[in-house]
């Protein structure tokens, strides 16, 4: 087996050291994409899909290449789609004489889009991908083009999978603080009622609760409104 190439070594570098904490879940995308496009020889554009049962979502560089993704998924037929399904490769040599896919086919080579290749992103067992990059030239891509993919696709896919984890733990952090907060509102305004009413903690609520639904108001809402006239900083 020969070496890998430099500069394809030095892309695999670089999706290893994306920083999660410096970028989005999208700008994995971008950078991924981008990456493909750079690399892999004879692509003019390139795009990232990763669907589950309900959403799909891409990220491209160029419009033409977002149009056949989104098109694609849509639809749910096309090259990337049985990429992403089979997680095996899919080339298309000549989109003018494609009979796979034939509307897309169509589509493709009226927008100037001649070859294209997939290839599977084994993101998570509840989500899948393709890595596509797309070529204004016919044939453009070969046999070696297809195990750089490959061997790319892999490494995009723990980069995409590991910002999925991150970007979801962010999400789930956001939301017990969230919670928290709210929580701790809440409390703040029961003891207030307490104090004023002599009742206890149920009752507190209980009063909360009344108001909350007589107003048509989110509860933490009214408790956030109580606490903040307790404090003097209503206005």
């Amino acid at each position: 087996m020969t070496d890998q190439p430099a500069d394809s070594l030095r892309t695999f570098a670089e999706i290893g050291q994306i920083k999660f904490s410096e970028t989005d879940l999208n700008g994995v995308f971008e950078r991924v994409a981008e990456l493909a496009r750079r690399s892999l020889p004879g692509a003019d554009a390139a795009a990232v899909t990763i669907v589950n049962e309900f959403v799909s979502r891409t990220v491209a560089t160029g419009e033409r290449a977002r149009r056949l993704e989104e098109w694609q998924h849509e639809r749910r037929q096309g090259p990337s789609v049985d990429a992403a399904a089979g997680n095996l490769p899919v080339v298309i040599d000549d989109a003018a004489e494609e009979t796979r896919w034939a509307e897309w086919a169509a589509y493709a080579a009226a927008v100037g889009v001649r070859a294209a290749l997939s290839v599977g992103l084994p993101i998570h067992d509840s989500i899948s991908g393709a890595l596509t990059v797309y070529s204004e030239t016919p044939s453009a891509f070969e046999g070696e083009s297809v195990a750089l993919a490959q061997t790319l696709a892999g490494y995009a896919a723990v980069a995409l999978a590991n910002a999925h984890l991150y970007d979801t733990t962010l999400g789930l952090a956001e939301h017990l603080r969230k919670a928290m907060e709210h929580r701790a509102v809440i409390e703040q305004a029961k003891g207030i009622i307490m104090g004023e009413r002599r009742c206890t903690a149920d009752e507190a609520f209980a009063i909360l609760t009344k108001i909350s639904q007589d107003s048509n108001r989110k509860l933490r809402d009214v408790a956030a409104a109580l606490v903040a006239k307790a404090s003097g900083h209503d206005e």
